[in-house]
């Protein structure tokens, strides 16, 4: 007498998309004066114009959930046919329970398993690898993957290094079987030398016994650091990515960075030498960098552009906080 386990599938593929944006939109001269800048020094730095900010009372699964539904619709699933749920986020404000399990909850998933990702700006692409994964094993057959972040609740809107990158969102994709192979193979890792790059400025425990008055632990990035490391880095894991799904470069339809940097999609389109035909996003441009949400967000909005290829090959690459990256080829739905 032995163990059985499930009948594994041929491949798994994206069925749905879907996106949250908050309403209120933050242009550049909104924050200029806190940080003594300009509204042309923040564009030629990172090329953003503006970027959305949650209301104080939206939270990272209230977007997640919005964004959640937006993509079951769009895959035609409904939410109680759902075998798991993750939720890829750095910004959930409780230790526990992970937001996933609200999410899943609120949607009306209830049988769902449910856990949080949380490798920060690489965070889709690692929740979206796991689901491929569960899916191709045969553990699950419909699995939703969020990406979630209120990045505005860390910020500190005086630091001139964060305040004008970052913005609140998320994005949600579905994953289901396929026939044919439609999520290639994950190429991912870290460099784990440069944690400090991305970091907080205080850890939890220790805020607790600072002296009355010290600030609320907020994001703190060392750019030229992390600018440097994915210029010499990611050019490398996108080839690989790209080589180990069967194809070539030339065979893309579109390239869906992380939106981190204007300055970084444009130097790794030039390091990829990447033909004119290849779509590239560049949502960072009206949403700023949203971590978690950014390849998502970005991937709804090339729809909303039309200039989506349904069918066509897209290589995500995830990279940042960790510094942790991820490059995997999907088949757009």
């Amino acid at each position: 007498m032995s163990l059985t386990r499930p009948t594994p599938v041929v491949g798994s593929r994206i069925t749905g998309i879907g996106a949250y944006r908050p309403e209120r939109v933050v242009t550049n001269a909104e924050l200029v004066d806190a940080i003594n800048s300009s509204d042309e020094w923040i564009q030629e730095r990172t090329g953003i114009r503006e970027r959305r900010f949650a209301r104080p009372d939206e939270t990272v699964s209230d977007m997640a959930v919005e964004a959640g539904r937006a993509a079951l619709a769009d895959a035609g699933v409904d939410a109680a046919d759902l075998d798991l749920v993750l939720v890829a986020t750095a910004t959930h404000p409780y230790q526990t329970p992970d937001a996933s399990m609200g999410v899943a909850h609120r949607l009306g998933a209830l049988d769902a398993g449910t856990f949080d990702v949380g490798a920060a700006c690489s965070g889709f692409a690692y929740a979206l690898t796991t689901a491929s994964d569960a899916v191709l094993t045969g553990q699950a057959k419909k699995v939703l993957v969020i990406g979630t972040d209120k990045m505005t609740d860390y910020l500190d809107l005086t630091d001139r290094g964060t305040a004008f990158i970052f913005g609140d969102g998320a994005g949600a994709v579905v994953v289901e079987p396929s026939d044919t192979i439609a999520i290639g193979p994950t190429i991912w890792g870290n460099n784990g030398e440069h944690a400090d790059a991305i970091t907080m400025t205080h850890d939890w425990v220790s805020y607790r016994s600072e002296p009355v008055g010290t600030p609320y632990p907020s994001l703190l990035m060392q750019g030229q650091k992390v600018f440097r490391w994915a210029l010499s880095e990611m050019v490398d894991v996108a080839k690989e990515a790209v080589a180990k799904a069967g194809i070539e470069l030339s065979d893309l339809s579109a390239f869906v960075p992380h939106q981190a940097n204007m300055r970084i999609t444009d130097a790794l389109v030039r390091g990829l030498d990447l033909p004119e035909s290849v779509v590239v996003a560049r949502d960072i441009i009206t949403n700023g960098n949203t971590t978690a949400g950014t390849i998502p967000l970005a991937l709804d909005r090339m729809r909303q552009d039309g200039t989506y290829v349904k069918g066509g090959y897209a290589l995500l690459l995830g990279f940042g906080a960790g510094l942790a990256y991820a490059g995997v080829v999907v088949e757009l739905p």
